[in-house]
Order: structure tokens, then C-alpha cells, then sequence
């Protein structure tokens, strides 16, 4: 049995509920009964390895969170392996899909604020308990899961390659000093936003998060023209 406050993040979820956009694995397709049931597989695991962990979720875990049969869940996943690697890539996918809301158009500071006060309001949610999904599977695999390590890599840069363009583009439209650098004002905020994560996932507490971003938004405001 879940516990109650975990019970209710998967309720609330850090990304709402999973779902996986190319539900068959390379080289296999499937009926539309079968990639429902995958996509139900994935979706459970994923809210059991923000919850508990990668390392904590068994197969048998996610057996029964998606109730499916052993035959149903081998004939998806051989392995463990094959499941984390495919919730890695389901996460990425919908942190990146939801980051790209916000910023794909940013061109002002307030923008910059709004996208601050929405990560902390979802992660007040539960207190900043689980911290983010990403860093938190980053965390658990980068060194046991090469493959699932780049794919994390490789989320994290786009992650910052849109806070780099939307920073570019406050300081080609005059927002910005022309000296500002855009690559390292955006990874600062991201080490910032992670460090955030962290704090407020040990403190259960979301306020560390909060004063890490509010002071990486403080540097940026120094580079502002008016």
C-alpha cells in the first residue's frame, strides 16, 4: 500500500499523468490494444520511480500498479532495464513538452518570473518532497545506465538551450545588456532550479527552491537595460 502523501502525488503527479507518444519500441509495431497496454505500464512505473525511486520499484511493483499479468508485462519489457530506460525517455518528453510552454516564446523578465512561479507552485504541491522527476532518475543512473544517462544529458541541454534562446532573445530585443551571455545566464539558472529541487526534496520544504531561483533571477535582473 502506498502512503498517503504518496498516494496523493500520484494523484497530483509532478507531470500529471505519462504518456508515451511512440508507444512500440524500434522495430516493433503494435495493435492499438497492445501499445494501450504499454503506454499503462510505463505511465505506472513512472509514478512508482518518482514516488520510491528507480532503485526501489520492482517489476512486481509495476505488475500490479498497472494491473497487468507477468506474460503482459514480460512481453513489453524482458527487463528492468528496457522499462527504466522507457520511462526515462516518457518523462523527458513531457518535462521538455511543458518547458517548451513556457519558454519558446520568452522575451521579457516577467516571462522569466512566471516560469519561476510555476515550477515552485507545482512542487509546493507536495512540499518539495520528490524533487524533479528528471534529476531525481539523473541521480539513481548516471553511473549505472549509460544509455539512460545520455538521454537525461541530452533533456537537460534542451532544457537550457530554451532558457538560452528566450535569454537571447531579451538581449537582441534590447531587454538585456548586448554583453550578457546567454549560455551561462541559462545555466546558472538551471543549476539553480536543480540545486532548488534538491534542497526542497530534503527539506520537504519548497522554500530552498524558491531563494535559489529568486537569487538566480536577481542576476539576471542586473543585466536588464531599464
Amino acid at each position: 500500500m502506498w502512503s498517503t502523501s504518496a498516494a496523493a502525488v500520484i494523484k497530483w503527479g509532478s507531470l500529471g499523468p505519462v504518456s508515451t507518444p511512440e508507444n512500440a519500441p524500434p522495430g516493433r509495431r503494435l495493435t492499438p490494444r497492445g501499445a494501450a497496454t504499454r503506454a499503462r505500464i510505463v505511465a505506472a512505473a513512472a509514478d512508482l520511480m518518482y514516488v520510491k525511486g528507480v532503485n526501489a520499484t520492482t517489476l512486481d511493483d509495476v505488475r500490479a500498479a498497472s494491473n497487468t499479468s507477468k506474460s503482459q508485462l514480460y512481453n513489453h519489457f524482458p527487463d528492468k532495464e528496457e522499462l527504466v530506460r522507457a520511462v526515462v525517455a516518457a518523462r523527458a518528453a513531457q518535462v521538455l513538452e511543458r518547458e517548451r510552454g513556457y519558454l519558446q516564446r520568452l522575451k521579457s523578465f516577467r516571462g522569466l518570473v512566471r516560469w519561476r512561479d510555476a515550477l515552485v507552485q507545482r512542487n509546493a504541491l507536495q512540499h518539495g518532497a520528490y524533487g524533479c522527476a528528471l534529476g531525481s532518475m539523473a541521480s539513481e543512473l548516471a553511473d549505472q545506465d549509460d544509455q539512460a544517462r545520455a538521454t537525461l544529458a541530452e533533456s537537460f541541454m534542451e532544457w537550457e538551450g530554451l532558457l538560452a534562446a528566450g535569454l537571447r532573445r531579451m538581449r537582441d530585443s534590447g531587454v538585456l545588456r548586448p554583453d550578457v551571455d546567454p549560455e551561462k545566464l541559462a545555466t546558472g539558472l538551471m543549476a539553480a532550479l536543480q540545486g532548488g529541487y534538491l534542497l526542497a526534496e530534503t527539506a520537504h520544504d519548497v522554500k530552498p527552491m524558491e531563494i535559489a531561483l529568486d537569487m538566480a533571477l536577481d542576476h539576471v535582473r542586473s543585466f536588464l537595460t531599464a
